[in-house]
């Protein structure tokens, strides 16, 4: 059986949660690779309406095994608390396992985060402000406190006195807050240690066993490709790799490994926090596309910027990802729009340009260059089978595997498991 990577192919909030959920069905394993709880993936199944924002989102499967991989950064307290939940809604997390070598969130990411978006001022780059940036900046600067440490208190305490000091020079000195106490915070990821203990793994041994009995794995992707640190646009962008290359490094497998890379898109665009979007909507069609769709940050409730579909970003994600095939979300979003418009090209200081800029300045300054096509103007989310697609829906998604130049596995055309359309094979 192969192994699919599941990967935002826009800015996020392209309804990984949702493809992994239907595709775990028939997967062995589900490993989360990227990200913290930053991110916010929602699954509707039997069980109800989720709203995961660390664990895998093939919990909801018995025989599944949920891995958090190395490549994510955990706020201990944010994951008892979604395990908390979730078993009261009665979902059995006895699968669910944590890679020893996975970083941890502390308070004093946290406090940094806020204040160093407060110094940026109108410069901020629109951060949760949930401590996810300073976690990875630390594990970069070999600072951080991974989750095996919460193994050994010995190991613990020399860690963190070594790394308190100097967070709260830095608190104290730069920023003028109160500075953290070494025994509350050591107390504190003491308990968290007794409390995830049996979730805590090795877990590259159990995804290699996995993979040499020909299961089914799956990489669940975090935030999307365009805020990718090298490729997004930066320095608008997340602290770890949501690519497909970062999904062997975040689960620690070679990437000969991979035989699948899933891109999910949405039929439109969206956006959280700052940075250029080119086909951005500040008008009446961008207000009813974010209703229509709920869209509104699953972590933060914030507002999501709305525009139509670029497919100028969407080559070069597929470029830079290899994506063998495309999921493609919120078709039904569309349902009511009379005219649908797709950006593909650019026009840039006078120049039109096919790419997309590597500078962020210039990426701003860029206007879309639109196709348009004819709406449908009726509803499609009881739809099952491709060839009952109302034929202006089939054409807009025809546009769309030409312009990406990848074949579309499946279209969702609502939030739920079953709302969906599979067009072709994954496996």
């Amino acid at each position: 059986m192969p192994v699919i990577a599941v990967i935002g192919a826009q800015w996020g909030d392209e309804g990984k949660g949702k493809v992994v959920d239907l595709l775990a069905q028939k997967a062995r394993m589900v490993v989360r690779f990227s990200g913290g709880d930053n991110a916010g993936h929602t699954v509707v199944n039997p069980y109800g309406e989720f709203k995961l924002h660390l664990i895998p989102s093939g919990i909801f499967y018995p025989r599944v095994v949920c891995i958090i991989g190395n490549g994510v950064v955990i706020n201990p307290s944010v994951l008892m608390d979604e395990i908390a939940q979730l078993n009261q809604r009665g979902v059995d997390t006895t699968n669910l396992f944590i890679s020893d070598r996975a970083h941890l969130i502390m308070p004093y990411h946290t406090l940094l985060d806020g204040l160093e978006e407060e110094s940026r001022a109108g410069k901020a780059i629109g951060t949760t402000r949930k401590g996810i940036g300073p976690a990875f900046t630390d594990k970069a600067a070999r600072l951080g406190i991974r989750a095996g440490d919460l193994l050994d208190k010995e190991v613990l305490l020399e860690r963190l006195r070594f790394v308190l000091d100097y967070k709260n020079t830095i608190l104290t000195k730069i920023y003028g807050a109160s500075p953290l106490s070494l025994d509350e915070v050591y107390t504190q990821y003491c308990q968290y240690g007794e409390r995830l203990a049996p979730h805590i793994r090795e877990t590259t041994i159990m995804l290699e066993e996995a993979l040499n009995r020909e299961e089914l794995v799956l990489l669940e992707g975090a935030q999307g490709t365009l805020l990718d640190p090298d490729f997004g646009t930066y320095p608008y962008t997340t602290s770890s790799s949501p690519l497909a290359g970062g999904s062997c490094v975040g689960a620690g497998l070679g990437p000969a490994r991979v035989s699948r890379i899933l891109g999910v898109f949405k039929t439109y665009c969206t956006r959280v926090g700052g940075g250029p979007m080119p086909t951005e909507l500040k008008d009446e069609t961008g207000d009813l596309i974010r209703e229509q769709g709920h869209e509104y940050g699953t972590t933060t409730g914030r507002p999501r910027r709305c525009g139509w579909f670029d497919a100028v970003a969407a080559r070069f994600s597929t470029r830079i990802n290899g994506f063998t095939g495309v999921a493609l979300t919120r078709l039904d979003v569309l349902d009511t729009l009379p005219r649908l418009k797709i950006c593909v090209g650019y026009k840039l200081d006078g120049n039109t340009i096919d790419y997309f800029p590597a500078n962020v300045a210039a990426l701003g300054r860029c206007q879309p260059i639109c196709e348009e096509l004819p709406g449908w103007q009726t509803p499609i989310s009881h739809i099952r089978e491709y060839e009952q697609l109302p034929l202006k829906a089939q054409q807009y998604v025809t546009r769309l595997q030409e312009l990406t130049s990848c074949p579309i596995n499946l279209i969702s055309v609502g939030p739920e498991r079953e709302q969906t359309i599979m067009v072709s094979s994954i496996l």
